[in-house]
């Protein structure tokens, strides 16, 4: 498993990519504000937006999520760690006024693009409002 990428995923780059050609400028891999050992896989600090693409096996993609026969239990056990703080991480970023978009990595980058942007500009506007 040490060869899995953790960072830097093809469904992460052509996200970014797509961000990048709309004019938009984000933080990448930036750690969770009150959280050791936490990251954010595309962050836009001044609109506080966090965008989290989850690889389907390893956060319990609902279509694509599979379950090794070897090892079951520990599998299990590790998977069920593995969701539970990503909701861990939702809510506290919720908490400290950040807005959370979760994502899974076999959705399509363009459609994930642009609700990113949307609730970006959304967020620059309501805060230049304040």
């Amino acid at each position: 498993m040490s060869r899995q990428a953790s960072k830097d995923t093809s469904a992460e780059l052509a996200v970014r990519r797509l961000l990048h050609e709309a004019g938009l400028r984000y933080r990448v891999e930036y750690p969770v504000p009150g959280m050791a050992r936490r990251r954010i896989d595309v962050a836009f600090t001044r609109a506080q937006v966090a965008v989290l693409i989850d690889g389907c096996f390893w956060h319990g993609c609902p279509q694509h999520a599979t379950h090794p026969k070897a090892n079951a239990e520990w599998w299990r056990n590790k998977l069920d760690r593995n969701m539970a703080r990503d909701r861990e991480t939702t809510e506290h970023l919720t908490a400290i006024g950040w807005t959370v978009l979760r994502f899974w990595e076999h959705e399509d980058p363009k459609d994930v693009a642009t609700r990113v942007k949307a609730v970006v500009r959304q967020r620059l506007a309501e805060r230049a409002g304040k």
